[in-house]
Order: structure tokens, then sequence, then C-alpha cells
């Protein structure tokens, strides 16, 4: 997923449930395989935490308004989380964030991935 497409869409104003899902989806990935095995990056745990608490309010917003956007006060920590991310994504095994992603949706919904 771009990451950073989903943010500028986010911050036009051009933003939806389902490009918020995958964004927050994406981040939250990141930082649970990261949880799990420790990083060499620092600052990179407290950084997607952060970024996840200010998705959170962005959704709870969304849900309620039904505008979908990342107000400008936001942006700092959601464009410091997607950068982040995308850092230690290079340092993740693919096949730990596939089974990490895998992790997260049965969490959510109940399901996994189909292989």
């Amino acid at each position: 997923m771009d990451m950073h497409a989903a943010y500028q869409a986010a911050c036009r104003g051009k933003f939806n449930v389902v490009s918020f899902s995958r964004l927050a989806a994406a981040v939250s990935v990141v930082l649970s395989a990261l949880e799990q095995h420790q990083t060499q990056i620092p600052q990179a745990i407290p950084t997607l935490n952060a970024a996840i608490e200010t998705l959170l309010a962005v959704r709870e917003r969304g849900d309620a308004t039904g505008l979908w956007e990342i107000n400008a006060s936001e942006r700092p920590s959601v464009l410091s989380g997607i950068d982040m991310a995308e850092q230690c994504i290079g340092t993740l095994n693919v096949v730990l964030l596939e089974k990490t992603a895998n992790m997260l949706l049965q969490k959510v919904y109940g399901e996994s991935k189909q292989q």
C-alpha cells in the first residue's frame, strides 16, 4: 500500500473509510511486528504508537461525521508514523509481516487470510 498517497488524499479531504482502514492497518502491522521482534530503530514504537493514537481520533471523528480527513494539527504525527513504518518495513522479514497481518485480521474480524 502506498501510505503516502492515502495520507495526501486525507489531507485534501479525499479520504474514505476504506482508505483510512488500509492506512491504519499498514501502520498497525508494522507496529505489531516490531513489538514481536525488537527493533534497532530508535523511537520506532513510540512514533508508530503516536500515529495510531492520532488515526484512532480520525476514525472516531470520521465515524461520527462521515468526514474522513486528517487535520493540520494531526498531520505531523501521521506523517512521522508513515515515514517510520516505511523505514521499519525494510528491516522486517516479509514472512513476519504476513503472519502479523493475518494475526491482526483474526483479532479484528475472527478470520484469516486464505493462503
